[in-house]
Parts: C-alpha cells; structure tokens; sequence
C-alpha cells in the first residue's frame, strides 16, 4: 500500500491536541475541497476543531453563538465526551476522503494526546484495512525542548478549553500556572482552567487541590467566590454518586454567593450570583427539593435581566434549568416555552433540542420529537444520543428495523454505550432474531457483567432455546440484582411455567404485574391460572388484557 503522507509523529510537544488528525487535514482538506466541497463542509467543526490553521479555508457554517463571545461570557465546558464526537467526524471524513488503497505510519504513539489516541482508535475501527491501514510505533525522535512562553501557553489553554480538550488543558494549564506569578491575574486564569478541567475529568482531588491553591495565593474576593462555588460543584457533581457530599457542597456554595453579594461591580456580582445559585439550585434539587430548586433558578433569571444583552449563554443555561424543573414538576407547557426560549439563543447547541426532544416524546408528540432530535443530531459532530433517542421514539411507534439500524450506528459510534446493545438485544429477541439477539447480549455482558437487563434477555433466549437451567441461572440473578425490574419477574414466570412450577409462575407473573401491568403478562398470568383450573381467574386477567394497549 502506498503512504499516504510521511511519516507522522504524535508527540504531543509541540502542537498538542490532535496533532496526528491536523497532519492528516493539511493534506486531504485542500484536495477534498476541489472535489467534494459538501464533503468539508459536512465536518467543518470537527476540521476547524483538530487543525485550527484550516479555519481560512473551512467556513464554519455550523457554528455556535460561543464562538463569538467574550472570554467571560463564554460558561459553557464541553463535556468529555466532545472529543468522542470529533474522533467520529474526523474517521467519517478520512475514510470517504482518502483514496483507496492507502496507509500511514504513526511514531511516538505512547506521548500522543488523548485526544489522538483515541482518534486513532476510532480509525482502527471505522475504516477498513482496504481504504487505510494504519501502523503505529510507540517510539520515536525526542521533541525539541519546549521553550513555550506563558503567552504561548495560554493560547493553547484558551483554544482546549473552548474545544473541549480537557487533558491537555490540566496539562498545560499546570505549566502556564509554573510560569506565572501565585495570584496574580495570569496565574488566576490558567488556575480556572486547570481545575475546571480536572472536575471534569473525575480528577476531582487534583482539582480540590488547585482551588485550595487559589485560596492560599489570593485576596480577591472574585477569585474566592469562584473557588468556592468550584469546589462546591466537585462535592455536588462527583462522578459516583456515593461519593457526593452535598452538606460540604452547600457549605462552600453559600460562601461564595455570600462574597458575591459584596461584589462592588453590578454587573459582575448579577452575574456570579445569578450563577451561584444556580448551582445552589442543583444541590437542591440533588436533596430532593425541585421547588426550592425551582425558587433559585428563577431568582438567578430575575438578576440575570440586570445584564442586558451580555452573557447569553448565562441566560440559555438558566432557561434550560428552570424548564428541566419545570417538567419534573409536571408544567410541561411552561418547560416547553422555556426550552423553546433556550433554543432560540443559540440554536446550533444540540443538548436543548434533545432534552426538549425527550420530552415532546413523553408527551406522545412524536413528530415534533423526531424533528428535535434530527436538529440536534444535524447540528454538529456524530453524536450517539441523538441516535439513542431516535431509535426509542421508532421503537415506540413500530419502525423496528429503522430503531434497529439507528442502534448499530449509536455502538459502532460508541461501543462502550450499554443501553444501545440492552435495547437491540430486546428488539431482535423480540423478532425471533435470538443468535443475534444473543450476539449483543454477549457484547453487553463483556461491558458490565451481571446486568440485569441484559441477563433478563438472556434467560429469555435460554428459555426459547430449551437450555432452562441456563435460563433460570441467568433469571434468577437478574432479580437478585434488580428486584424491581418487571421483565425479570415476567420472563422467570415463562420459565417457571415451562418447568411446570405452575404457582411460581403465578408468584413471578403476580409480582410483574405489580410493579409494570402489561397485557403480556396478564395473558400469561391466565394461562397458569387456567392449567391450575382457576378459570374464573384466568378470564378476569384476560379481560383486563383487553383494556392494555
């Protein structure tokens, strides 16, 4: 096969991020544009993302109202997840855009970013061996010394941070923290960052560690609220909820709306305090009090009017809150208009359209669901969510094999989303598909061992196929594991009856109905009841069958 480019080294000194990915856009985005300009244009924010130095050539037609705010007014931080998308926008645009035939060879793999490794990764997968192969060495040339000043650095953070490159951001912001002065506004800015990012990255000791750091260095009391409310969000927000201290949390958010308030500057202490509660607001609502939850948000949006037309995106995320809890206090109409004021800021950000998707669905709007996710999967890189959701709705309204193929695409996006392969184990169960129903039960069960729901699918599969001590390992460690999942309890009652255990499955199928009433389960409910000679019984299940949809 013949190389595509020389030989590409990913150290990530000196260009950081993607640095693989860039190398391969500066030789294909020039071509592709001659060719195939709506093959560009179709990834321009994950082109414009990995090789910033293509923005001139690369119109950004996709892009969102962050781009051009102020430092200040730009809240948002994307979600680790981001570079997933990228990854998968970047492999869709390589492998329709390189010409068959062709490979690379990549060294120093083992000091390549995060966000190259898994590109790379992705690649693998993704494209087959025949359009591209793909050789890396974990070796190679040491970079020259890196004599990046604190200018140089910051640059750097900002474009990470701002793209959702959060290793390289705890990385470099560290080091621009080196070279800086404790306290000062510099040192401040690249402390923000640093912590920010480990947050969200999990590495929430390190990132405690840095806002302590702030504390020490610094008097300002700008500094002190943002700290505060930081490590606030890391006891609020912990990725395991066991982990969560949300009395600690509240301590360190009353702080640093307590400093807010003194904040001399209007405009600055309506804007951090709006923002402080808001996160108050979370902890409410983490200690089950959407009301009050609901009182805070809506106090925020009051200071928030104070601002006039800064900080949009202030504005968009109180919006989004208040219609979150307004739906989960059941004002659906009034969380649509919010959602739909939310969306109207900004609407190139995706998440919105699908929380208000997800909604619409529960509404039995289909059609303005469907159109809600189309949005958010339309407004940027692949995203499995949007996929994940369409293929809810489709299942819902009967289009199996569309909800089936939207499914394989959320796991060929993301293999590691569990829900994908529980949901397309069940549809395919439920077509009689079973070797490849059983095929993404495997899969799931290599992912998280002992799911219920998948070993739920599995006893099903067991049943159908005779093995039934199988069936029943498989059944009977699914209710073990969630004694409130209806379909563990109604397939064991298959099983029971199967076996002849003609009153457990009465007892199995009495507790599913318990907990979910369908008329499977009433139907089969009857069927035991009518080998035990409980006719009466049995007639009344199957009336109340008649009256489920």
């Amino acid at each position: 096969m013949r190389l595509l480019t020389p030989l590409i080294d990913a150290h990530r000194r000196p260009h950081g991020p993607y640095t693989v990915a860039a190398a391969l856009l500066r030789h294909l985005v020039p071509a592709a544009l001659e060719r195939s300009p709506r093959l560009v244009a179709a990834h321009d924010i994950e082109i414009r993302a990995a090789a910033p130095e293509l923005a001139g050539l690369v119109p950004g037609e996709r892009a969102t109202l962050e781009a051009g705010l102020s430092d200040e007014e730009r809240i948002l931080v994307p979600a680790p997840r981001r570079t997933l998308r990228l990854a998968n926008g970047l492999a869709e645009f390589f492998r329709d855009a390189v010409p068959p035939g062709r490979s690379i060879a990549v060294c120093n793999g083992a000091e390549a970013d995060p966000t190259d490794i898994e590109l790379l990764d992705v690649m693998m997968r993704r494209i087959p061996p025949g359009t591209l192969t793909i050789r890396i060495y974990s070796g190679g040339p040491e970079p020259a010394q890196d004599t990046r000043d604190a200018d140089e650095l910051w640059r750097l953070v900002d474009r990470c941070m701002r793209e959702g490159f959060l290793h390289a951001v705890a990385e470099l912001g560290e080091r621009g923290m080196a070279r800086t002065g404790p306290g000062g506004t510099r040192w401040w800015r690249f402390a923000q960052r640093t912590a920010t990012a480990l947050g969200g990255l999990g590495r929430t000791d390190e990132a405690r560690a840095i806002w302590d750091q702030v504390r020490l260095a610094s008097q300002d009391p700008a500094m002190h609220a943002a700290a505060a409310y930081g490590t606030a969000m890391l006891d609020a927000r912990h990725p395991d909820p066991a982990r969560r201290d949300l009395t600690r949390a509240r301590g360190w958010i009353n702080e640093a709306i307590a400093i807010s308030t003194l904040l001399p500057d209007p405009g600055e202490r309506a804007f951090k305090l709006g923002f402080d509660r808001n996160g108050l607001a979370l902890i409410e609502l983490r200690h089950g009090r959407p009301d009050v939850a609901l009182a805070l948000v809506e106090s925020a949006i009051g200071l928030a009017r104070e601002l006039g037309e800064r900080h949009p995106l202030h504005r968009m995320v109180l919006l989004a809150n208040r219609a979150q809890l307004l739906a989960a206090l059941g004002h659906t109409k009034e969380a649509l208009e919010d959602y739909g004021a939310a969306i109207a800021i900004d609407p190139g950000f995706p998440d919105y359209h699908l929380e208000r998707g997800n909604l619409l669905f529960k509404l039995g709007r289909h059609e303005e669901a469907l159109a809600d996710f189309e949005r958010a999967i339309r407004a940027g890189p692949p995203l499995p969510e949007g996929y994940y959701n369409r293929a809810e709705l489709r299942t819902v309204r009967g289009d199996v094999e569309e909800a089936l193929a939207d499914l394989a695409l959320v796991i060929e996006l993301d293999p590691a989303y569990l829900d994908a392969y529980i949901n397309r184990a069940g549809l395919l169960a439920a077509l009689g598909r079973d070797e490849e129903a059983r095929a993404e039960v495997t899969a799931g069960l290599a992912l998280a061992a002992g799911n219920p729901h998948l070993l739920t699918i599995l006893g099903q599969l067991e049943t159908t196929a005779g093995r039934l001590a199988e069936a029943e390992a498989a059944l009977n460690a699914a209710v073990e594991q969630a004694p409130g999942l209806a379909a563990a309890w109604g397939n064991r009652g298959v099983l029971r009856y199967t076996i002849g255990d003609l009153e457990g499955s009465i007892a199995d199928l009495t507790r599913a109905i318990d907990l979910q009433p369908q008329a499977d389960l009433y139907l089969n409910r009857a069927v035991a009841l009518r080998a035990l000679g409980r006719d009466t019984e049995a007639t009344a299940d199957e009336h109340r069958a008649d009256h489920l949809p």
